[in-house]
């Protein structure tokens, strides 16, 4: 990790993720499948969840009905995953520690975009709710011929519509699938969360615990302070 290429360096875009980035919705994402599993009679194979974090949910659900050696339930299981997370997620929307004060800060130093594997109401709504979403110049999603992340194709597009290069963009992500797509994408990469491991964390330029860590505070803070003395 080269974690000065982040702390010396102002994006001229930055693109979050929203399912754990931003959004404590990784445990809906979990309590969905579970949800979904035991309405089907079917148990989950072991470590199902961590191979499942950061997958559109349509790879989700089929992925579920693989696994369960049940292929032709996957849509029926996709449809099912999809309608518990809505409801997990109207029912409690939080945002992940530091992620407004982040968001706040960096809307005043450059454009700032979502790009998520999730439907786009879903997460303009969660956006809404937590009061975040009047801070994104944009919101991408896998659909007007975006495929979902592993691909790169929702963080090019996110970097296109800010109007910046990916080499000059700045991508927030907390799973492997996203790091992916980012570095595909060829954007620089905060990576957020528990550490995942070597594979993961040798893609990303800096890896932290958590948004709220004074380190990232004092970086946004110190690019909000030069805009303004500029």
């Amino acid at each position: 990790m080269n974690s000065h290429r982040i702390y010396s360096w102002t994006p001229a875009a930055i693109v979050f993720d929203c399912d754990g980035t931003l959004m404590d919705t990784e445990r809906h994402w979990q309590d969905a499948r579970d949800l979904t599993l035991r309405d089907f009679g079917l148990v989950a194979a072991p470590e199902f969840a961590e191979r499942a974090k950061g997958l559109h949910y349509t790879q989700c659900g089929q992925l579920m009905a693989d696994e369960a050696g049940r292929p032709e339930l996957g849509a029926d299981l996709t449809a099912r995953l999809l309608g518990h997370f809505r409801t997990l997620v109207a029912q409690n929307p939080q945002t992940m520690p530091g992620a407004r004060e982040l968001v706040a800060n960096a809307a005043k130093f450059a454009p700032l975009a979502v790009a998520s594997n999730c439907p786009r109401d879903v997460v303009e709504t969660c956006l809404r709710d937590a009061e975040l979403l009047h801070h994104f110049d944009h919101v991408v999603v896998p659909d007007d011929g975006n495929r979902p992340k592993p691909h790169p194709d929702v963080y090019l597009s996110a970097a296109r519509a800010c109007g910046a290069a990916p080499a000059d963009t700045l991508a927030v992500e907390d799973s492997g699938c996203g790091v992916e797509a980012a570095s595909r994408a060829g954007l620089r990469i905060l990576g957020v969360g528990p550490w995942p491991g070597e594979e993961v964390a040798d893609r990303v330029d800096l890896w932290v615990r958590s948004l709220d860590e004074p380190e990232i505070f004092d970086w946004a803070s110190r690019r909000v302070s030069r805009q303004l003395t500029a």
